[in-house]
């Protein structure tokens, strides 16, 4: 018997057609494509692409050997790329081999936390004593008045502690993460995007993107926050995965083996035990600790997990999915994220909070005790009231930050990479520091936090590409892509007369590679697309690929403080704005 899918009936087309609501019969000169009705167990769980059998005959490999090969496949890959990620940014760590740009700040606040369980105020103009002493300089105990959690600087510390109180511990874990960001980047869009080559393609996107780089190998918070972000959505991709696993076997299976909706399953049965939502909550709370921007990317993430929920119960034949949801998903959504995350923040503190109440331990440690005394709120411990006035001061230092610096930008110019950010620059002489001896004139030796440019300018066409894609075409992985970014940059939109800066965008990069692979997954063709239109997509996406690999590779010498002549280096400033 012939599917409705592959050979309609033209009557019951019609018919279709006019049940369909009105929006959608409007959105339809625009691309909408409404569902297909197929076997909902297939639209719970989609199943992995995989290659044609065309390929398998081409290299002489058996249906057996074929499927070891994808099944392997998709950690092999990932590992490759990672190793190419890992090889690239711990080349020559420790150099420059010199204290820049915020590792002033963030590389001896580790020190101070891992040494006494709370920042502490170093003498200016120390920067060099560090460098010639390393571990052996006295630390100093008066606690110093700091604005960002310490979770990123314990996570700094740690390098620190197994290195050395050097550049290259101080280094250590951001390289560390920012490797094993692109590993969780190739699984997370493997398991997303439903194909191993496109995660694999993202994670290399990542691995090359010059931003995500620098990032890996300078000791700023911000890397750290990337990190437990990314952990944080994957974690509630395979909640996702997982919960609707749970609710294909629980809907009734017909005659023929196909998965059919059930209203009342759909709206009555429990997902269960959800472990990898608790996950998430961890990462969350780990990137709230890190940066107080965590706080937006906990927001949106909480938000687009119900509405998962609601489209999987909706898929199942919920009639009513926001009712089922409201009474079944959001109580334990909630419980197993926000207080979560919120206990991971507190505990994250737990370093000041045992540090002594008499003034010699932490910043504002002994408020309660002293200026806080009286008032209503006596009956909570002291170190609660005292962290709640240390919180409310750092507030109000965000709230107000307004202060003038060169290389601060504005959001809108962050996507076409308008105002990078120069962590280090030095202008050797020929001869020395690594500067050719036949140079005519001085060598510039630069690390410049720079977002590949053909990769941020391709992303901006990709992020129409999957708005439209969600708007019309109603993809939710387009919509997970668009919260990603969303989460880590619509907020700074809020604070524009704010003193911000270009880095802060390494949080949402890994979503625009996600976006960029998605596009090239279109450009590559549906499947049973013809041999002509895959030819010309994989040339197309190739060439795409390849240009943004050089891209990289140009730029190397200053995302890595490499002395090239100076000629070379303004060849390299694209943009006014860069230099």
């Amino acid at each position: 018997m012939t599917s409705t899918a592959s050979s309609p009936d033209t009557r019951e087309g019609q018919a279709a057609q006019e049940r369909r609501p009105s929006w959608q019969r409007r959105l339809r000169r625009f691309g909408h494509v409404a569902r297909p009705a197929d076997d909902v167990g297939a639209r719970l769980v989609p199943p992995y692409t995989r290659p044609g059998p065309r390929l398998w005959t081409t290299l002489g490999l058996s249906a057996a050997a074929a499927d070891r090969v994808v099944r392997r496949a998709a950690w092999l890959g990932p590992l490759l790329v990672t190793l190419v990620a890992g090889v690239s940014r711990f080349w020559d760590l420790g150099n420059p081999k010199a204290v820049i740009f915020d590792e002033t700040y963030y590389a001896k606040d580790a020190w101070g936390l891992i040494h006494r369980g709370y920042e502490v105020n170093w003498p200016e103009k120390i920067n060099d004593d560090v460098l010639r002493q390393g571990g052996d300089i006295a630390i100093p105990h008066d606690a110093s008045y700091v604005v960002h959690p310490p979770v990123g600087k314990y996570v700094i510390g740690i390098g620190e502690w197994l290195f050395g109180f050097d550049p290259f511990g101080w280094r250590f874990m951001t390289a560390v993460l920012g490797t094993l960001s692109v590993l969780m980047l190739c699984r997370i869009g493997r398991r997303l995007l439903r194909s191993t080559f496109l995660g694999c393609l993202a994670g290399a996107l990542l691995a090359v993107d010059g931003l995500h780089f620098v990032m890996s190998r300078t000791a700023l918070l911000d890397q750290v926050l990337m990190f437990f972000v990314l952990a944080a959505f994957g974690c509630l991709l395979i909640d996702r995965d997982k919960a609707r696993e749970r609710l294909a076997a629980a809907l009734p299976v017909d005659e023929d083996g196909i998965v059919r909706p059930d209203a009342r399953v759909a709206e009555t049965v429990r997902l269960g035990w959800r472990p990898w939502r608790w996950a998430a909550g961890l990462c969350l709370g780990l990137a709230f600790g890190t940066k107080w921007s965590g706080l937006y990317v906990l927001v949106f993430f909480c938000l687009m997990t119900v509405l998962w929920d609601v489209g999987a119960r909706r898929v199942a034949g919920a009639v009513r999915p926001y009712r089922a949801v409201l009474l079944r998903d959001v109580l334990p959504a909630f419980v197993s994220t926000v207080p979560v995350a919120v206990v991971t923040y507190v505990l994250s503190w737990l370093g000041w909070i045992l540090s002594p109440a008499d003034g010699t331990g932490g910043y504002y440690r002994d408020w309660a005790a002293t200026q806080g005394r009286g008032g209503g709120w006596t009956w909570l411990p002291d170190w609660v009231r005292s962290l709640w006035h240390y919180e409310h001061a750092v507030y109000e230092f965000h709230v107000g930050l307004s202060s003038p610096h060169t290389y601060q930008s504005n959001p809108w110019s962050w996507l076409v990479d308008g105002r990078p950010v120069s962590y280090f620059y030095e202008s050797p002489l020929p001869g020395k520091d690594g500067c050719p001896a036949g140079t005519t004139e001085k060598c510039a030796r630069e690390v410049l936090a720079l977002g590949t440019p053909l990769l941020w300018w391709v992303a901006g066409c990709a992020l129409v590409y999957v708005l439209w894609r969600w708007a019309f075409r109603r993809d939710w992985r387009a919509g997970a892509i668009l919260c990603g970014v969303l989460a880590g940059y619509l907020p700074w939109f809020f604070y524009q007369e704010r003193t911000i800066f270009y880095f802060y965008a390494v949080v949402f990069v890994p979503f625009l590679c996600l976006a960029v692979a998605m596009l090239i997954g279109a450009m590559l063709g549906p499947a049973g697309s013809g041999e002509r239109r895959r030819v010309a997509g994989a040339a197309a996406s190739g060439v795409v690929v390849l240009l943004i690999l050089w891209n990289f590779i140009y730029f190397w010498p200053i995302y890595t403080g490499t002395a090239i002549p100076i000629d070379s280096w303004r060849s390299r400033m694209w943009l006014d704005t860069w230099v």
